[in-house]
């Protein structure tokens, strides 16, 4: 239906076979987008020749799950033809959709993605869902502003949640 143009005009994204509206990215969500900025500037330092570094774009999940994270790090590789189909570390920036942010990790779960993290702006924290288990993760835990995120799958990054987070 989207190749269609049915939903031109419109932000959705497939999850579990269901077109979901995506937030629109307007002036209340300054924060939102401040924090993906940041993001992607750590990150592309950090990652840079090693991952490929995805923002606000698909991931071609399943063949019933297509979903746009704000920031997804993928292994290298061409996909000018095809999203990729899975990704190292899945991030959300949460600030008027917690409950969706929170639905999305069976989703990203099921695909065997290593790590998801949301960034609840609101609690000024970062949720961090690991060890993917079928459909759900067996680690979950909350990182405070004082403290820093450490990839599983990638130990040679760190990144203090105070460098992410909004200023107050």
């Amino acid at each position: 239906m989207v190749e269609l143009g049915l939903f031109q005009d419109e932000r959705v994204e497939l999850l579990r076979g269901v077109l979901v509206k995506m937030s629109p990215q307007l002036a209340p969500h300054a924060p939102h987008a401040s924090t993906v900025q940041k993001l992607t500037q750590l990150l592309v330092t950090r990652l840079q020749g090693r991952f490929t570094l995805r923002i606000q774009s698909p991931l071609a999940l399943s063949d019933d799950s297509e979903p746009e994270p704000d920031v997804a790090v993928v292994a290298l590789g061409d996909y000018e033809t095809e999203h990729p189909s899975t990704a190292l570390l899945v991030i959300e920036v949460s600030d008027t959709t917690l409950k969706k942010d929170r639905g999305k990790a069976a989703v990203y779960a099921s695909a065997g993605v290593g790590e998801y993290w949301i960034v609840n702006i609101g609690a000024r924290t970062v949720e961090v869902y690991a060890s993917p288990e079928g459909d759900r993760y067996g680690e979950v835990r909350t990182l405070r502003a004082s403290e820093a995120l450490r990839p599983a799958q990638l130990l040679d990054v760190e990144i203090a949640v105070a460098e992410i987070l909004p200023k107050v």
